[in-house]
């Protein structure tokens, strides 16, 4: 029986095939993503470089000498290769456990393909039962709260070291249980337009084309 961290290893490799020479790629952030870069450092001289969802996957990234680009520098990306807290039928995901879901979302819609790496846990029939995180600006955190608890759920502050989690943008995060989206596209336009709201980690707009799943068989490839 593989354990998730080789599930993980064995993803990250998968998505190797789904680099385009010559080109920048878009890279995630997480623990899954983390084998990808290291996998790429194996092709970094068949890319330009790459365009980063957070601080420390930039750091991984020029650690292995692969070139990072800013995202204003690009017009556009083939492919951004990223995991997922949770991931439905239809490519919609749950996203931002690491904190980094507002610039993984913006590399997402910077690319023309979203390619998901995930183990089999992450599958799902209904998005909702990890908790959603939800980056706000600080002094929007309660009423955001209040608009959940409203929607039945349960919004809890992040905190990291006894003080409230600071995102790269310099925001706090909500993460927010007790929910069931069944309609992952209108619930995050919905949420999206409260004030305060940065970004919802509902990646339904930016959804996923391919789910590299790693499991006991093998990696399996789903396309959406």
């Amino acid at each position: 029986m593989l354990t998730q961290d080789e599930l993980k290893t064995q993803v990250g490799q998968a998505a190797l095939k789904y680099v385009v020479p010559g080109e920048i790629v878009g890279v995630g952030t997480g623990s899954t993503v983390n084998k990808f870069i290291d996998a790429l450092a194996s092709i970094k001289g068949q890319i330009k470089g790459a365009v980063s969802s957070s601080v420390a996957s930039t750091e991984r990234l020029l650690a292995l000498g692969i070139p990072v680009f800013d995202a204003n520098a690009v017009d556009a990306l083939a492919v951004y290769i990223d995991g997922a807290d949770e991931i439905d039928g239809h490519g919609y995901m749950i996203k931002g456990g690491g904190a980094a879901l507002t610039r993984e979302k913006i590399v997402a819609a910077l690319s023309r393909q979203f390619v998901c790496i995930a183990d089999e846990s992450k599958r799902v029939q209904t998005l909702g039962k990890f908790p959603l995180p939800v980056e706000v600006i600080p002094m929007a955190a309660q009423r955001v709260a209040r608009q959940f608890a409203a929607l039945g759920g349960v919004a809890t502050l992040r905190v990291k070291n006894g003080q409230p989690l600071v995102t790269d943008n310099g925001q706090h995060i909500l993460d927010v249980t007790g929910l069931q989206i069944a309609d992952p596209l209108a619930f995050e336009s919905k949420v999206n337009q409260w004030p305060g709201v940065i970004t919802v980690g509902v990646f339904a707009h930016q959804r996923a084309q391919v789910c590299l799943l790693g499991t006991p068989q093998g990696v399996v490839t789903l396309t959406y």
